[in-house]
């Protein structure tokens, strides 16, 4: 792996991993970059990320790696280059499970979240390590729009699923296979992520008209 920083006094033995690997291809721009709240999507949700109780902030990068990194340098984030991110979500997912699997520390879970998600708070990021350890249950996901997915935790009993996904598989497929495992809460605003410039207009216009 590249583009590895170290964190500093790393408390928690749950990680967390932000997936910022795709190449916005509806977006026509790396929505990455695009700007949210005075910052980048991607510096808001890792700004969220520390905020949290999670420990280390992984970020995985592939698509327009280069132009993204050097926003990342300052932050206390470990960034994990996906080569293979041209193969679907499922080579970030396995990449960040590795790095994982590789540091000194046992992580005993992970928080997996995307970058435009923009609704995604540190205080929810909490919720789900809160609900992990009140439930005991081994996977917490979100729920929104009839569906459960990310941002979810996983016990690190599913950290050899997570890696061995397929493709354009993400980590919502290891929820839907393990359900009697899932605790749910609830993320009526997880609905929400920016993919094309429509949806990031009507997102700005949504802040614009709340501010």
């Amino acid at each position: 792996m590249v583009f590895t920083e170290q964190t500093e006094n790393e408390k928690s033995t749950i990680a967390i991993m932000i997936l910022a690997a795709g190449a916005s291809t509806r977006m026509g721009t790396p929505k990455q970059l695009l700007l949210y709240q005075g910052r980048s999507f991607l510096e808001y949700i890792i700004e969220m990320a520390i905020a949290s109780v999670c420990q280390p902030v992984v970020v995985v990068l592939g698509a327009n790696a280069k132009q993204i990194y050097p926003q990342l340098k300052q932050l206390p984030v470990r960034v994990v280059n996906n080569l293979d991110w041209a193969c679907g979500m499922s080579t970030s997912v396995k990449s960040g499970i590795e790095f994982l699997n590789n540091l000194p520390q046992k992580i005993e879970a992970v928080v997996i979240t995307l970058c435009d998600q923009p609704f995604v708070s540190h205080q929810l990021i909490n919720q789900l390590v809160d609900a992990y350890y009140s439930t005991k249950k081994p996977i917490i996901a979100c729920e929104y729009a009839g569906t459960l997915g990310v941002p979810a935790l996983f016990s690190q009993i599913f950290f050899l699923e997570l890696a061995a996904l397929k493709e354009t598989s993400g980590a919502k497929k290891v929820i839907q296979k393990n359900l009697n495992e899932v605790f749910s809460i609830p993320f009526p605003l997880g609905d929400i992520d920016i993919d094309t410039p429509k949806d990031y207009e009507q997102l700005i216009s949504i802040t614009q008209a709340q501010n």
